[in-house]
This record gives structure tokens, sequence and C-alpha cells, in this order.
């Protein structure tokens, strides 16, 4: 316990926020707040700042600039009014950015950045509990007050459990990540008192492990994990975390305890994979990689990786389909979105074995076999172990001409589809080198060292 305590303290010393960052994140809230209030003042807006999330709970850790910002209007306002009305007093706070873009999630919000901070300026209904909310976002300002109540002496706890998670990557309950958000590392740290008895549950934790710090849970949930909101019965705050991520910080939570280490705490950098890295890892692997690249939409990551990752699963399916064994595969995305697939071979002999009914089964073994008597196939109808079988020419036997044809009949998602309508490029091999971008090229890295 002495090396967790010492690993702990010199962690800390690291992503504690100091004073000058305190004072300076305090100042820019309260500035944007008092400039929030001062509009509707003057606009004739029931509204007032609020600001919510870890930087308001003593939670975030340092270099971690983000603020939300909530422009909080009565619960009575109609969707239509907030959005106006919303909008238009972010963009007046915003004039003063040293950038600023409108983004859309369930209504419309903006990101800015204001001297090295990014700055979240959403639109949210002040209803009277959590179970009156009219959007997603309002239930924000019930956690901020249930953390509050009850995280007091605690924060240092909150901030060694989100960098393990951060080390480790699982951390981030963004589409893109699927991991453990802020607010439930705050839960959980709440429910068993520390980042070490979080982690000495963790090792004991089976998917279905369910927490309830209220015991007022009403819905059954079928997740991996479940931690059901204090401020809402019905809703599980680990929802979005995938059964991959859950695992890795179950195992790692118990190599920790076994051989504590500050490397558990270290964010691992990837170097990007050049050509030769590249061939020579193809080589030794002998399979083949095939990308499908695009234009990726110009929509927020929230809307755009649940669309790419069902391309990727439509595409595994047919992939699959036509006997083409896939390995491993991924997606990645900044103004190129490329989705990957490594298989086992990328080409298939153009004969296939195909197999019909059992003979004894009367008109449906009569009919196929009726169907192949006269066909183009390689051999005639024949019987083994008492089906009807032929071999029979494939319709692809290379993998790229099969997603030339057939990645506009897969299920994509309504920005991707509009996106594929444009355009878009099946690499094989070598010809993925052609993307020179180092943001992919890491995240290539990243994908045969998993």
């Amino acid at each position: 316990m002495k090396n967790i305590d010492r690993i702990s303290t010199s962690i800390l010393s690291r992503i504690k926020p100091g004073d000058a960052e305190k004072q300076k994140l305090r100042a820019l809230a309260q500035s944007m707040i008092s400039r929030i209030n001062a509009i509707g003042k003057a606009e004739g807006l029931n509204i007032k700042g609020v600001l919510v999330g870890s930087s308001a709970r003593g939670t975030w850790l340092a270099g971690e600039h983000d603020l939300d910002i909530f422009i909080m209007f009565p619960a009575d306002a109609t969707r239509e009014y907030l959005e106006e009305k919303g909008l238009y007093v972010a963009r007046k706070i915003a004039e003063g950015a040293q950038s600023y873009d409108e983004r859309y999630a369930e209504h419309p919000y903006i990101n800015a950045i204001f001297d090295g901070f990014e700055v979240d300026l959403v639109p949210a209904f002040g209803v009277q509990s959590a179970a009156e909310i009219k959007s997603a976002v309002d239930r924000t300002p019930f956690h901020n007050s249930y953390v509050l109540s009850r995280i007091k002496g605690l924060e240092d706890e909150v901030l060694l459990l989100k960098q393990f998670m951060r080390g480790i990557g699982v951390y981030g309950s963004e589409l893109k990540t699927l991991g453990f958000s802020g607010y439930l590392v705050e839960l959980l740290v709440i429910n068993y008192g520390s980042f070490v008895e979080v982690l000495k549950a963790a090792c004991q934790w089976k998917t279905g492990m369910t927490i309830d710090l209220e015991k007022h849970g009403s819905v059954v949930h079928k997740d991996p994990l479940i931690a059901v909101d204090p401020t809402d019965p019905a809703r599980n705050v680990a929802a979005v975390l995938s059964i991959d991520n859950l695992s890795i910080f179950i195992d790692k939570a118990c190599e920790f305890l076994e051989a504590p280490s500050e490397k558990f705490f270290s964010v691992a950098v990837y170097e990007t994979l050049d050509d030769e890295g590249f061939k020579s890892t193809m080589g030794a692997r002998g399979t083949s990689l095939i990308a499908v690249e695009f234009e990726a939409p110009d929509v927020v990551e929230d809307v755009l990786y649940p669309q790419l990752h069902k391309m990727e699963e439509s595409i595994h399916e047919a992939l699959e389909r036509n006997d083409f064994r896939v390995y491993n595969s991924g997606v990645w995305a900044d103004e190129k979105a490329v989705v990957l697939f490594e298989l086992e071979s990328s080409k298939l002999p153009q004969v296939k074995k195909h197999a019909g009914p059992q003979v004894w089964l009367g008109e449906h073994a009569r009919a196929f076999k009726s169907k192949y008597k006269d066909s183009d196939t390689f051999s005639k109808v024949y019987i083994k172990n008492g089906k009807y079988m032929v071999e029979i020419p494939r319709k692809y036997n290379e993998a790229k001409k099969l997603l030339g044809s057939d990645v506009p009949k897969c299920s994509l998602g309504k920005h991707v589809a509009l996106s594929i309508k444009k355009g878009y490029h099946i690499l094989e091999n070598d010809e993925i080198l052609n993307i020179r971008d180092d943001e992919f090229r890491r995240a290539l890295r990243r994908f045969f060292e998993k």
C-alpha cells in the first residue's frame, strides 16, 4: 500500500491543477456567466448562465481546458424558442472568442476557444427535476448538484481514477471511445470511497454488475455495467460503456494492484507507421489489408462514429458472407474517413463448393438438381454425405471487387451514405500508403499493435 501511496502522490503532483490554472478557469467562467446574464437582462430574456461539469466540481485534470457553460431557459419555453434565442446568446458570447463553430447534437450549441480554453455554450431547459427533462442536456445541472453534495474530500481520488483510465485508454463517453464518462468516474469514487477501492471492487466485477447509490433503480438494463443515475432511476450512466473497455479496466485494475507502477497512468504516444514499417508488418503477418476511403461528413464525432461503425459492421458481414475471413477491423476519421479490414486473404479461388438439400427432401431436392443441371458450373451435381453438391463460380473472388460493387448497398447512416454517394476509393495493401496523414499513420500502428 505504501508503494501505491507514493505513486498516487507522484501522479497527483502532475495532474492536479495548480492555483494559477484554477484562478484562470474561475475568472473565465465567471466572466462568461456575467455576460450571459447581462445579455439576458438587456434583451428581456429570462435566462441565466451556469457552470457545470468537472470544472464546476473541482474534478478536472490539469491542462484539460474544457468549460461547459449552460444557458438556462425557463422550463415552459418551447424548443424552437430555446434553439433560436439560445444560439443568439451563444453567438454574442462567442464574438469574443479566438474561434468558434456551431455544432449540432440534440439541438444546436456553440463550441468556442477562449484564452486556450475550449468552451461549450449550451442552451438547456431549467426543469424542476430530472424526470421532467425536455432534452438530454437538461439532466446535467442535477448531476452537478448531486456530485457537489457528495464529492468533498474525494476530488483527488477522482483525478487518480480519471488519469488511470486515460492511461489505459478507456476514459471518455463519446461514441468514438465508448468508455467511462467523468460523471461515472465520480459516482464510482463516491460509491467505493477511493481510487484504490474502486480498483479492488473492479477485480470482482462481472458483466451485469449493478451500482445503485440511491437504491432506486426502476428499469432492468442489459448493459455490461449498470450504474443507476442517482438523479434519474430509469437511466444507466454506464450505458455507452463497451464490453471491451469494461474488460480492459478490470484487467488493468487487477494488474496494477498486483504490481503498482506509474506506467498505468501514462497515455501511450504512438509513432507514425512509415512505409517500410507497414510493408514489414504486412509481410510478417501474411494477411491482406483493405480500406474504404471517402470524405468524412461534416458532423460532430458523436454523430459520425456510430455511422462509421454501422458501415464497418455491414461491410464485415458482406465480406464474411462471401467467404472472406475478417481478422480485424477499425475506423478512423479526420477530413477523410477510412474503414479498415484485415483479411486472411483478399483473394479466393474462383471455384466455390455449394451445398444443396439432402437427396430425400423431395421437391426441394429436385429443384436444386434441376437448377444446376445445365448451368455454367465447375462440376456436375454430385452427392456428398447425403446432400446434393455442386462446384460453382464465385460472384466475387477478390475482396476489392466485392467492395467496389457492394459498399453503396451496405447499411450506412444518413451522413455517411451521402458521402459515399459522392465517391469513395477501395485501397488494398500498399495502396493504403497513399494516405499520408500522420494521424492516420498513428492509427494504423495502433490497429496492428492493439
